[in-house]
């Protein structure tokens, strides 16, 4: 029998979940190793497998932090940027829109560049955005850059030339010539060759910054994972949502950026609910995405280390990078987020993490400061499951608050309680009421270790009747790993191109042999689409291929009306072409997460505690019960159900009830209060 193991590691716990194709089911969950991100990983490992023999796995998938926090700490290597002559400004000058709190501040500073103006270098060459040549390239100009790159002794090198999109032949001369005396360079036309200078270039910048880090951070985890008996494949999830393998995550690390929230969203969407949101809330963030028709939505350019309103990033901010990726909000809220006073002593929560060193007051790892999780403890919300909790820790921390504010302490716990939900509310609210979706129509998922404590009170802020919380909600980004299948994307911008049969020909061949299989093998799947624009417009959407030109118009006007609510016919011009290649992972996926069979149960259910609602006037007993005790029947709330990782609540006014699938489903009785 062979097995497949999911790995998610987050700021605060590191999940894994062991899947074989008869639907056996393992789980661990541990604190995440950040000196080491490894060693907590081997540690889940080995705990998922127990008695289980290591040679049996057969694949390792693995959604991974480790790019999104070298661009945002600004840990990766230094980079040499080479580009066309006159155009070495293009990066230290770059963009920045500035966001509410930086609009009015006189001494604002834009953040650095991602590129010192003195590694920028430039060739001599010019081609058209048409791939005419106008300017030969200057191979003796190309030494000398390779020269001046390795006196400063940098190792790493991006390569973006003017319309290399459109022509990659000077710049594929010059990368050839770069890595005579550079380890690591990267090429645009290589990585994503699509229009747009600036994009393109902070793209190829960021996998090259960020590669080095990645193919050595897969190198050790493969050695470790071997000295532990499993030699299998290790996969990466990437950010669109499909499954590379290793070696291709090294070479297009880019891909890998926003890896770690895109597993929960397949989770989600995986629960066989249409149109759903998906709300993960974990130790350190919070993330909310819209699912729609049983497909995430997906952008085609985000920004990292963007700034913006209640959990959006706006354009301008941050790092701008042209790679699918699954369309989400996030918001520095979770388990772990630190509760605090400003100076005139208003409450706040998040964006600080107290992570998973020291972590909460209740862990008893050193931690002191007030936390969401601490303030749960003290609600009733929680008790000891996968790791052993203190309340009277929890309760002096929460006193910190409670005594300034002169408040109960169960006033302040609940306080912080209300603050982070309404923190979290914020990323729905990006993702459906800013976009002029109506959540109402939709099923809130709720998944992560803190979720699905949160997840009605934030439905109530939107009207949403309906909660789902599938089986192992609190390892679920882990449990959407195993059933990834091996997908890549490419893209190829040109304007209107003669033959675009022969473009989605050659895109689905070098995706196929990205991912080592055949585009006509069998279950391989290839999925076509176009960027479309007015003629004269600058700006594009994306809309499913068709070869008729009719057709594929009538979708971009429908496209085009959806997005800006304006109906507006005209002239179309085709931009890039897109394919997105999946084939079949071997050996087959689990079943589905929701139909996995249950958690153990959780310590202190199937009695009754003291949990505050203020619905009820405050303490009051409540039913605790796992998916193994609740009654055939709706379960009124209010009501806690208790799985090993994680604890769902009912608030007064929903009602529980276990679907087939195990997924705990919660639905509003009564008219709930909203703030």
């Amino acid at each position: 029998m062979g097995y497949t193991i999911g790995v998610d590691v987050g700021g605060t716990f590191t999940d894994v979940v062991l899947g074989g194709t008869s639907g056996a089911i393992a789980v661990a969950k541990c604190l995440s190793t950040h000196y080491d991100p490894i060693a907590g990983i081997v540690a889940g490992v080995t705990r998922a497998l127990g008695d289980r023999d290591p040679a049996q796995v057969t694949r390792v998938v693995h959604a991974t932090t480790l790019a999104t926090n070298a661009v945002l700490e600004r840990k990766g290597v230094r980079v040499a940027f080479v580009t066309t002559q006159g155009f070495r400004a293009s990066v230290p000058l770059g963009r920045y829109a500035r966001v509410e709190e930086d609009r009015y501040d006189l001494r604002f500073s834009p953040p650095p560049p991602p590129v010192a103006a003195g590694d920028c270098f430039e060739v001599v060459e010019r081609v058209s955005a048409r791939g005419d040549v106008l300017t030969p390239l200057d191979l003796d100009s190309v030494r000398r850059a390779a020269a001046a790159i390795a006196a400063r002794g940098i190792t790493s090198a991006a390569v973006c030339l003017l319309h290399s999109y459109a022509n990659p032949v000077h710049e594929r001369q010059v990368a050839e010539i770069l890595r005579e005396s550079v380890p690591d360079v990267v090429a645009s036309s290589e990585i994503w060759p699509e229009i747009r200078e600036y994009e393109r270039a902070t793209t190829t910048i960021m996998s090259a910054y960020i590669g080095p880090l990645m193919a050595s951070y897969l190198s050790q985890l493969r050695e470790r994972l071997a000295e532990i008996g499993i030699r299998a494949p290790v996969h990466v999830m990437e950010s669109g949502g499909g499954v590379i393998s290793a070696e291709l995550a090294a070479r297009r690390a880019v891909a890998t950026i926003e890896s770690g929230p895109a597993a929960g969203v397949l989770a989600a969407a995986g629960t066989g609910f249409p149109n759903v949101i998906s709300f993960d809330m974990g130790g350190t963030t919070a993330k909310a995405c819209v699912v729609r028709g049983g497909a995430p939505e997906i952008t085609h350019e985000f920004h990292v280390g963007g700034k913006g309103s209640f959990g959006g990033r706006r354009a301008g901010t941050g790092v701008p990078i042209k790679t699918p990726a699954i369309d989400l909000a996030e918001v520095g809220a979770g388990g772990g987020s630190v509760a605090w006073l400003d100076a005139v002593g208003a409450l706040h929560v998040g964006p600080h993490s107290a992570g998973s060193s020291p972590g909460p007051a209740c862990y008893g790892l050193g931690g002191s400061e007030p936390t969401v999780t601490d303030a749960n403890l003290v609600l009733g919300y929680l008790s000891s499951a996968s790791l052993p909790l203190t309340p009277d820790l929890a309760a002096k921390a929460l006193d910190r608050l409670a005594s300034p504010l002169g408040v109960s302490r169960e006033e302040a716990a609940y306080a912080v309680h209300e603050i982070v939900s309404a923190s979290m509310a914020s990323a729905v609210h990006v993702v459906t009421v800013q976009r002029g979706i109506d959540p109402r129509g939709f099923v809130l998922v709720a998944f992560g270790g803190a979720g699905p404590m949160h997840a009605a009170r934030v439905a109530e802020r939107f009207g949403i009747g309906t909660v789902v919380v599938p089986a192992h909600c609190g390892v679920a980004s882990a449990a959407g790993l195993l059933a990834g299948a091996l997908s890549t994307d490419r893209v190829l911008s040109r304007l209107d191109a003669p033959d675009p049969s022969a473009v989605f020909t050659s895109l689905a061949e070098e995706a196929a042999a990205d991912l080592g299989v055949s585009p006509s093998a069998p279950g391989v799947q290839v999925s076509r689409s176009v960027d479309v624009r007015f003629k004269g417009q600058s700006h594009d959407l994306t809309v499913e291929w068709t070869p008729s030109r009719e057709v594929l118009a009538s979708r971009f006007f429908a496209r085009y009306e959806e997005v800006y609510g304006i109906a507006q016919r005209g002239e179309i011009e085709l931009v890039s072409y897109r394919i997105r290649l999946t084939a079949p992972a071997s050996p087959p996926p689990p079943r589905s997460p929701s139909a996995l069979p249950p958690s153990p149960p959780a310590p202190g259910a199937g009695a009754a505690r003291r949990a505050y609602f203020p619905e009820t006037g405050g303490y009051a007993d409540v039913p605790v019960h796992t998916r193994d005790t609740m009654p055939g029947a709706p379960l009124p709330g209010p009501a806690i159900i208790e799985d090993a990782e994680s604890t769902i609540v009912a608030p007064p006014g929903w009602t529980a009830a276990l679907a087939g699938t195990r997924a705990v489903h919660l639905t509003r009785s009564t008219a709930c209060r909203t703030p």
